[in-house]
């Protein structure tokens, strides 16, 4: 504007003057002094701790934060910084600007911080310094540790999972929620029994944190007892040991079941067959005719409880040979669901008989002639349910269809590693009475459960699964995956994360 105008303007410079200390020129400011001549009159970290002493737990890998608590921290983390930033006094007499951690020897037992600070000096001229605290680790047990050490059986709590099924897929799933959430973190002992785990703890208060876990994520019904170890007197005081029931409802994913009436008629007449095919903290139910579905919680199973009519065991695997589509794509839940009509025969019955069957399935969308499929044969089954005798004149299909089954495409992979991998509990196995039948049924099953994690997107969907190193992809396996066998895509694994690794890397950049 002032050009247009043609009017002189005079441009803005900045004013330098003399340091009153050294002479050399600088930028103004309410000291008259530069900034090394500053650090060399005042220092701002004066009075401000540079040694401190913390004490560490390496059964449990967590810190004292004083007077009696604990904190758990890895190395190099969040919540590690923030406890050594934490525990320096006099710290508020300063404005912390930025801390890192400065790289240590693993084994040295220290731990060191960069932190950069300002304050106010002279005259208000901000004076802006870094300096480091060394942090010196010292080991020392916490109390539960410690209480473990002198007597691993010390429990005050424990909490007895129990499920009354023939197979152990649900604690499978189960691991590993636990696993994800840290939920059995507080645990002193984890001992694998046959009919269930049980967890044992050093505080009630864990123990019952534990039992809301497990409640939110199956449908359980509980209950607790305590004895009375010893008391005194005198103080008044009580010591007692507590424990806790917790059953898991008998009803798994894929099994079959009969609705009691009374349950069916509150559900708005749905079933009586239905199929079970999902379990939370509550219990997906599906009718494979008609594709209705309901779900029950757990105070609404517990309220009238049933048994399901076949289990998993009992699959059966059919071969389809015609696949007829009755109705268009349905998502209940977040899966889909197409009704066809089908007519299939028993794998088992070939070179026997023409037996055939022709039933309706809620398998239409995966369903092709050739594939194969298990169900439930109902045609030869003996089923002796007493639900199913309460509903007079009801015709039983005679088969049912569960799922499509890859059997046949999975026998070119058997033997070879998977590209994933599962962590586990650090369990104490109960090995009385278990015998080589015993192990090879729990090795079916955990192959099983392996399975069904594949071909099943919702079920892994809260799991966490690791890449397996020690797996190498081959061309003969490139040609096998391009198969229709289902498989975990890489996106969905986790690096299993190993200080070990990461210390190797290091040296290998260093060299």
């Amino acid at each position: 504007m002032a050009e247009v105008s043609g009017m002189f303007t005079v441009q803005q410079t900045i004013g330098s003057v003399l340091c009153c200390k050294c002479g050399i020129l600088m930028q103004p400011n309410a000291a008259n002094m530069c900034a090394k001549c500053l650090r060399s009159e005042v220092d701002i970290t004066e009075g401000l701790q540079k040694h401190v002493v913390i004490i560490h737990c390496p059964e449990c890998d967590s810190y004292l934060q004083p007077p009696r608590s604990w904190i758990k921290a890895q190395l190099e983390s969040k919540e590690l910084l923030t406890f050594c930033i934490k525990r320096l006094k006099n710290l508020n007499k300063v404005k912390l600007m930025n801390a890192e951690f400065i790289w240590t020897e693993p084994h040295s037992k220290r731990i060191k911080v960069r932190l950069r600070v300002q304050k106010e000096v002279l005259n208000g001229a901000v004076l802006e310094q870094t300096y480091a605290v060394e942090y010196v680790v010292q080991d020392q047990m916490c109390e539960s540790c410690s209480k473990v050490q002198a007597n691993p059986d010390q429990w005050v709590a424990a909490v007895q999972l129990r499920q009354h099924v023939s197979h152990r897929r649900t604690f499978f799933y189960l691991e590993q929620l636990i696993l994800k959430h840290e939920a059995a973190n507080r645990a002193i002992k984890i001992q694998q029994l046959v009919q269930g785990i049980d967890f044992f703890f050093a505080h009630r208060s864990h123990a019952l944190k534990f039992v809301d876990f497990v409640s939110r994520v199956v449908p359980v019904r509980s209950r607790n007892d305590n004895q009375l170890v010893s008391h005194d007197h005198k103080s008044n005081n009580f010591n007692y040991k507590y424990t806790f029931s917790v059953e898991i409802s008998p009803i798994c994913r894929e099994d079959l079941i009969c609705l009691p009436p009374k349950v069916a008629a509150s559900l708005g007449n749905i079933g009586p067959l239905v199929i079970c095919t999902k379990v939370s903290n509550n219990i997906a139910l599906l009718d494979p005719f008609t594709l209705r579905h309901c779900f029950l919680d757990a105070d609404q199973y517990w309220r009238a409880s049933f048994k399901p009519l076949l289990s998993s065991r009992q699959l059966v695997e059919y071969v389809v040979l015609d696949v007829d589509v009755v109705s268009e794509e349905v998502n209940i839940g977040g899966s889909t669901y197409v009704l066809a009509d089908t007519q299939v025969a028993r794998v088992s019955d070939f070179g026997k008989n023409d037996t055939m069957f022709s039933v309706r399935t809620h398998l239409g969308h995966l369903l092709n002639s050739g594939d194969y499929a298990l169900g439930y044969d109902l045609y030869g089954a003996n089923s002796n349910d007493i639900e199913l005798d309460k509903y007079k004149g009801l015709v039983l299909p005679e088969v049912i269809l569960i799922k499509k089954s890859y059997e046949e495409k999975r026998q070119k992979k058997r033997g070879k590693p998977r590209s994933w991998k599962l962590k586990s509990l650090n369990m104490e196995v109960d090995n009385s009475g278990k015998g080589r039948d015993q192990e090879q049924k729990l090795n079916s099953e955990y192959e099983q459960f392996l399975r069904d994690l594949e071909e099943n997107t919702d079920l892994r969907f809260n799991i966490s699964l690791y890449r397996n190193k020690e797996y190498q992809r081959s061309e003969v396996t490139s040609i096998v995956d391009g198969e229709d066998v289902p498989s975990i895509p890489l996106e969905e694994l986790l690096a299993d994360l190993d200080l070990s690794d990461i210390d190797v890397e290091e040296d290998c950049i260093l060299e």
